[in-house]
């Protein structure tokens, strides 16, 4: 997880053999090191088809997913261990380095109260059980904090930050969101600062979703930031255009957030990654 990515939604957000082969034929065309795949339904999965893939693009990759509603982890503990395990195996399967994202619940699970304890224990048991397997496999396992519309569990980099140091895991890490952060963190900083001793991996996401460098996101204070504390994990581009209707409504996007896929790769990359080198993340 070094360098630039893309996260592949932008294309397919359904990992069937077609969608695979077009995410990467897409990626191929752009300055890209790693890309990263939306494991929704590990079991459907083809592992051998995207591993060829991946090989001959020699593209390397990361997998992330959210858990479906009869697995989350903080009321169904056993579920959501069962659903990891599968998706650890095909993360490993498909060759790819790590799985990430919100591995510790759903995308759109809010009580309408704070977490309580017992939610919290079954989240750490989960993922201890889940960074064991991961461990034996090969792979790192993140945690991504998201806004408090998506989930009440874990919103800040200090929520995530306290996760990790619960579970006690190695080989996890944290997995911030500048979407999310823009509207959790009290400056992009503090909630880089809070996850600095776990954070390798953050996904670079305007305030709509839409065309990096369109919105709102403090993009100078996020890269001083990353700069400040030695950053030197994924950077993942990860803006939504074409959404299935159950992922639409989990993220809350209601309209196009962008032109195009095209406008996007454009428009986006060539400023996040002028950010990055300004900064002196990635080198020309």
């Amino acid at each position: 997880m070094k360098g630039f990515g893309i996260h592949t939604s932008l294309w397919a957000m359904n990992w069937t053999k077609e969608g695979a082969e077009l995410a990467v034929a897409e990626a191929q065309k752009y300055p890209l090191d790693f890309i990263e795949i939306a494991l929704l339904d590990p079991p459907a999965v083809d592992t051998a088809h995207t591993r060829k893939l991946l090989e001959a693009a020699n593209m390397p990759a990361v997998a992330s997913l959210g858990l479906p509603e009869e697995c989350w982890a903080s009321v169904r503990p056993d579920a959501a261990i069962d659903f990891l395990d599968v998706a650890l195996e095909k993360t490993a399967e498909i060759g790819a380095l790590a799985l990430s994202g919100v591995v510790y619940g759903g995308i759109g699970e809010r009580t309408g109260f704070p977490p309580t304890e017992r939610e919290l224990d079954n989240v750490a048991r989960v993922l201890q059980t889940a960074a064991k397997r991961a461990k034996a496999l090969g792979l790192e396992l993140g945690i991504e904090p998201v806004n408090r519309y998506e989930t009440h569990l874990l919103n800040t980099g200090w929520q995530a930050a306290d996760m990790i140091d619960r579970v006690g895991a190695e080989n996890m890490f944290i997995h911030l969101d500048t979407y999310h952060m823009n509207i959790e963190e009290k400056g992009a900083a503090n909630g880089i600062l809070a996850a600095r001793d776990h954070l390798k991996y953050i996904h670079l996401s305007e305030s709509d979703r839409g065309v990096p460098g369109a919105g709102t996101c403090d993009w100078d204070e996020i890269f001083v930031a990353m700069a400040a504390i030695g950053f030197t994990g994924g950077l993942a581009m990860e803006s939504f255009i074409n959404l299935p209707p159950q992922i639409a409504s989990g993220l809350s996007v209601w309209r196009p957030v962008a032109d195009s896929a095209e406008q996007v790769m454009q428009d986006g990359l060539p400023f996040l990654r002028n950010k990055a080198i300004q900064y002196g993340l990635i080198s020309k």
